[in-house]
């Protein structure tokens, strides 16, 4: 008896540790645990475009630079090239056309209207050469002076001209056309309606061309040959009226003379 039940024990001991066994055979393996994704790098920043030294290297733009800074458009520039995704295109003209320019004047202007003057030669968008092409169909542009300060542009095989309303100019070179700045000389100062007014002093007429020199062929009679013919024309005249006057004096002695011969007959 004694046997039988510590038999029946063992063999339930048995069972109970198989089960146990085959459970955790048969239970799934845990997922691995998953490692994090790696976090992608931020692109670069663009470079820093610094205006103050493209204009100083180049040029020479020491006046528009002046004026630039005098005016601090100098800062709205450089925001509008470094801190927007639309970029700036700026129009410079060299000292020469600031020399150049007489009338009107800019010592004139008052604070404000210098500034919106300088600020007139940005446009608030980087456009190359070949965007120029395009504008002109879409005229006209505004600059970075607003609304009312507008330019006019033309492509005229590669060429590209400005009309500001007082001033005509063309681009002469590019001296950056990198994005997100282009920067372009002209060879005049851009001059806004917006401030001048429309009364636009008529362009100086040409110089008339010299007249050509004439000089009197051979056989063409001089001055002094025609003054020398007229006197003896009226001296010929003189004296045929001279000689009619003494046959007529002559006619009536002979028929004097003629009558008293007859009454004596």
């Amino acid at each position: 008896m004694e046997f039988s039940r510590i038999f029946m024990f063992s063999c339930s001991v048995l069972l109970l540790c198989s089960s146990l066994a085959y459970g955790q055979a048969a239970s799934p393996p845990a997922p691995a645990a998953m490692s994090p994704s790696p976090t992608p790098a931020p692109a670069p920043a663009p470079a820093y475009v610094n205006l103050t030294h493209l204009l100083s290297v180049a040029g020479p733009f020491h006046t528009f630079l002046d004026y630039l800074e005098s005016t601090k458009v100098m800062d709205t520039f450089q925001n509008q090239a470094n801190n927007t995704e639309q970029g700036i295109t700026i129009f410079v003209p060299k000292d020469s056309a600031f020399k150049a320019l007489k009338k009107p004047s800019l010592s004139n202007l008052s604070d404000d209207q210098l500034k919106s003057l300088i600020l007139f030669h940005g446009m608030p968008k980087f456009y190359s050469l070949a965007d120029f092409n395009d504008l002109s169909a879409k005229d006209p542009i505004s600059t970075i002076a607003g609304g009312q300060y507008t330019l006019n542009f033309t492509d005229n095989s590669g060429t590209v001209h400005l009309d500001s309303g007082w001033s005509k100019t063309k681009v002469t070179s590019a001296v950056h056309s990198t994005d997100p700045v282009a920067i372009y000389q002209v060879d005049k100062v851009l001059l806004p309606e917006a401030i001048f007014g429309t009364d636009i002093p008529p362009m100086p007429a040409p110089a008339p061309a010299p007249a050509p020199d004439i000089s009197p062929s051979a056989d063409a009679p001089s001055a002094d040959s025609k003054g020398s013919a007229s006197p003896s024309k009226s001296s010929q005249s003189t004296s045929s009226s001279h000689g009619s006057r003494n046959l007529g004096i002559w006619s009536q002695l002979v028929l004097a003379l003629l009558s008293r011969w007859l009454l004596f007959l």
